[in-house]
């Protein structure tokens, strides 16, 4: 086997034992690796209807075959386990140098089990494996974790940790790694905290296997030095993903007010230009040459990593257009590492059941001072607006009543990205058919159906790019593992990702072979979904209510009046089970899933739900 180390490491906590497990080049080639492995594993060994905060549940950390090569943004790892905060797969990527240093330790991927009887560093240098106390750092924010391990560890080794949101079970608490980077965001960092585990500190020393080494640097050398050139080219970087924060405002599509608005006047303060004029750093992922990560100083003099998603959701979701002051709500955020886009929701979806009279506090949109504490009480789940707070925006909901639930912005429990879809019914669906909730990530069809389509058309030409951008994003990048940024930003053409996939393992496939595998990881994170929850409809793959209600519609600006037509996003959705081969309740059907080579996992899923 070339490409692969062929080993995972498995840890148990509970027993503090460690052993390192072999896996087949037949399971490499199906699986490929980061969520494809994840997906996998956590099917097979967990019993559904676990509690995802419990020992039962398994934190993963996944890599690919092209993870740690020098090559454009090849930087990345995988985290998963069950969410604490949808209830059924969850997962997410960032950027660390846990993905070279495991790699290199021998392993590509990393299981970890049970639970500790105390906070707990796990450390891992090639076959040698620590449990180690961490008390000292347990109730502490991520930068001073991150500091105290680089100074006992030094600043090359790889590092992931969490923060007190992990520690005391945020549902939306993430896994932090390096200057800012942050990833797991439907609560991966909270299964890390339930097992009492602090960080993962990684070193390795052993090569990376590669069929064709040679070839490979020479090719991964040349891309980084073309992928900057596009990227100075483009001068994406000097505006970064923020970039798009002015074109949203434009377009109807910024999230204000907790979605009620689509724009504001105001917005021009936190936009791209803004948060490039007041950069005093940039930071990126491992193997990164287009760095996306600029740094301000908030309102009390932290350095602070922003980007589109936490200033649209911290930002102008919560009327609060200071940039610094939401620099402010998102340093507190990564300090106790829980994620932005989530936060930005929960608190929104609170000032706005205020304002209804679905509950009564002394929150208020545009009250920057106030978000401050209410993070701080949600990591530390503080009193009972904490608790709800620290639960999410769904679980608000139910917990409130009075309609609520129809303007908690979230589909399956995790709060949707900082695009506003009143009338955008391409981004409504990619929403709804997300594999683990409302994650921009897996379909970011918003430029193509704005620029290149008619804006409130449902056709099956919307479901078609749906799945085309399922398959490049949520599939092709998540297995291999790579960052997408490249192929999104500045047109680095996907023929790249094959290329680096051949040189590695010495196979050769072709995109049509990473659209197979991802059509096989989309239908693993539906089997996931009906097994826990086997009374799965269409309509838990419907966007918030709150976007169909003609109650809801701005008054002026270019989409006075419109709304999400219901019959019509379920005639659009229709179009998506269809060319997925799902059935109407949105499950894929027997024959899909022989297709995929899915029979025995279909069996296992048929147990607790009926499959057509």
């Amino acid at each position: 086997m070339r490409g692969w180390t062929g080993r995972i490491l498995r840890v148990d906590l509970t027993t503090r034992t460690h052993r390192a497990e072999s896996f087949s080049e037949e399971f490499a080639q199906t699986w490929v690796g980061g969520r494809g492995f994840a997906v996998k594993i956590l099917f097979d060994e967990l019993k559904p209807g676990i509690d995802p905060l419990g020992p039962e549940n398994k934190l993963i950390v996944a890599l690919g075959p092209i993870s740690g090569i020098p090559a454009p943004n090849t930087g990345k790892a995988v985290v998963a386990a069950k969410s604490p905060l949808t209830g059924f797969y969850g997962d997410g990527n960032l950027g660390t140098r846990v993905t070279e240093q495991l790699r290199k330790a021998g392993y590509d991927a990393l299981i970890v089990e049970g639970r500790a009887e105390r906070p707990t560093l796990l450390y891992i240098e090639d076959d040698r494996v620590e449990f180690l106390p961490a008390d000292v750092v347990w109730g502490q924010g991520t930068f001073a974790t991150n500091d105290w391990i680089y100074a006992k560890y030094g600043k090359g080794v790889g590092v992931l940790n969490i923060g007190q949101g992990g520690e005391n079970g945020v549902r939306y608490a993430t896994i932090r790694s390096m200057e800012g980077r942050s990833g797991g965001r439907p609560g991966i960092g909270a299964v890390m905290g339930s097992k009492l585990l602090k960080a993962i500190v990684v070193k390795g020393t052993k090569p990376i296997p590669q069929a064709d080494p040679a070839g490979m640097k020479a090719v991964g050398t040349a891309d980084l030095k073309a992928v900057h050139q596009k990227d100075q080219d483009s001068g994406w970087s000097r505006q970064s993903t923020d970039g798009v924060l002015a074109w949203c405002n434009e377009v109807a599509a910024l999230p204000v007010h907790n979605f009620r608005k689509t724009s504001h006047a105001a917005a021009w303060k936190i936009d791209g230009q803004r948060l490039d004029e007041a950069r005093v750093a940039t930071y990126g992922c491992p193997t990164c040459t287009m760095r996306c990560g600029i740094t301000i100083h908030d309102r009390e003099g932290h350095e602070s990593e922003l980007d589109y998603e936490n200033i649209g959701l911290l930002g102008a979701n919560l009327d609060v257009f200071d940039l610094d002051q939401v620099g402010s709500l998102n340093y507190l955020c990564d300090d106790y590492g829980i994620d932005t886009m989530s936060a930005g929701c929960t608190l929104g979806f609170y000032a706005d059941a205020i304002e209804h009279g679905a509950t009564r506090g002394d929150f208020k949109f545009g009250d920057a001072e106030r978000a401050k504490e209410l993070l701080r009480m949600a990591a530390l789940r503080e009193g009972e607006v904490g608790n709800l707070l620290a639960d999410g925006s769904l679980r608000m909901a139910r917990a409130f009543g009075h309609g609520s639930e129809a303007y908690a912005m979230q589909v399956k429990g995790l709060e949707v990205a900082a695009y506003n879809c009143k009338f955008i019914p391409g981004m409504a669906l990619a929403f709804g058919v997300a594999g683990i909730g409302a994650h921009h990530r897996e379909a970011w069809i918003i430029t193509f159906e704005l620029k290149h389509s008619t804006r409130g058309s449902y056709g099956a030409d919307k479901a078609a790019k749906v799945i085309e951008l399922q398959r490049i994003r949520g599939g092709m990048f998540e297995s291999i593992v790579a960052c997408r940024f490249p192929w999104i930003e500045v047109g680095w053409e996907l023929e790249h990702y094959p290329t680096y996939f051949n040189l590695v393992t010495g196979l050769h496939w072709t995109l049509d072979d990473m659209w197979a595998l991802a059509d096989r990881v989309y239908a693993m994170l539906k089997l996931h979904y009906v097994r826990e929850f086997p009374n799965a409809t269409r309509q838990d793959d419907y966007p918030p209510a709150v976007w169909f209600d003609h109650a809801n519609a701005d008054t002026e600006g270019p989409i006075a009046h419109m709304y999400l037509d219901a019959d019509k996003y379920d005639q659009l959705l229709q179009h998506y089970y269809d060319q997925r081969g799902y059935d109407r309740r949105g499950i894929p059907t027997k024959a899909t899933l022989a297709k995929l080579g899915l029979s025995r996992e279909a069996e296992a899923a048929a147990r607790y739900a009926s499959l057509t």
